[in-house]
């Protein structure tokens, strides 16, 4: 048996107003239409729910058994309803944000200033995701944007707001030697050619061409890298680095998550600066979506 919902309003309506003329005016249906569909309703369940005569019309007793029973049908399903609206209001009102470490340099507090100010109701709500991810949750939909470093795999997939642009460190271990031709040297840097025999952390190979970037490939002239361990959070690089097991590169503004505890970051010279940016799918269109990249567009201005 299959009853719908309009089939059961049509039945409350008519025992309601014990008039099919009134009901179906209650309805903005046709009386004959109102008719017809009863009648489909009571083969459907094999009984009669009406007496009807040309003066009146009166529920039988399968109508009155019935009655209590599709008001409730009607009760549940428009509160059904009512709460499938509120959720999707909420969920129009919410903005996953998506990041691997917290992206730090005040970002977060000035760009949820400038979405809060354009979309008084909006609700962010922080994701933290595996370094495994590149893209912090975008490529599989679980962020609706995110902090991410460029370049990303499938690039042409997001689009993208630069947030800051900073210089490469060098973690290294307390004591190790190249601490020490850091501060020998004018600028208090190192030569990434004096890095180039060094044990490297890296990412995990699933993030593509990041792995590569944070290992400096490009400024390696063809020469392969040695990898010390592969690391999936910043925890686990400060742990790999104060035991020795190798260096890593990171920006600037990060330097305070690894910086403790026998390690120190060190500028280095000769590769290129890093880019942190706010992204988002190139198809997404969403109203809160396209207000965070604005935001950010604005703070990457103010940052240079």
């Amino acid at each position: 048996m299959n009853v719908h919902g309009r089939d059961l309003n049509y039945f409350t309506s008519v025992a309601e107003e014990l008039s099919f003329t009134r009901a179906a005016e209650r309805l903005f249906v046709s009386q004959p239409t109102l008719s017809k569909q009863i009648r489909m309703l009571e083969k459907q369940l094999g009984v009669v729910l009406f007496e009807r005569d040309q003066r009146s019309v009166r529920l039988t007793a399968v109508g009155e058994a019935l009655l209590p029973h599709a008001r409730a049908v009607l009760a549940a399903w428009g509160a059904a309803e009512a709460a499938v609206e509120e959720a999707k209001t909420a969920e129009r009102r919410t903005l996953v944000i998506g990041m691997s470490t917290s992206p730090g340099r005040g970002l977060l507090p000035a760009l949820r200033t400038r979405l809060v100010s354009r979309h008084p109701d909006a609700r962010s709500v922080l994701r933290q995701v595996n370094w495994a991810d590149p893209s912090a949750g975008l490529a599989d939909g679980s962020s609706d944007v995110a902090f991410v470093w460029l370049p990303q795999p499938d690039g042409d997939r997001y689009q993208y707001a630069v947030v800051a642009r900073e210089p490469r460190l060098v973690a290294l271990p307390d004591g190790h030697p190249l601490a020490a031709r850091a501060t020998s040297d004018p600028e208090g840097k190192v030569d990434f050619t004096d890095l180039l025999e060094e044990p490297f952390l890296a990412l995990p190979p699933e993030a593509g061409p990041l792995r590569d970037y944070w290992l400096a490939l490009d400024a390696r002239d063809g020469r392969q890298p040695r990898i010390g361990g592969v690391v999936a959070s910043a925890e686990e690089t400060h742990e790999a680095v104060a035991g020795g097991q190798g260096v890593a590169l990171l920006a600037a503004g990060n330097a305070p998550l690894l910086v403790r505890d026998e390690v120190i970051a060190v500028p280095v010279r000769g590769i290129s600066p890093s880019h942190l940016a706010v992204a988002a799918r190139q198809d997404d269109k969403r109203t809160l979506v396209l207000a965070y990249l604005a935001a950010a567009r604005e703070v990457g201005a103010t940052t240079g």
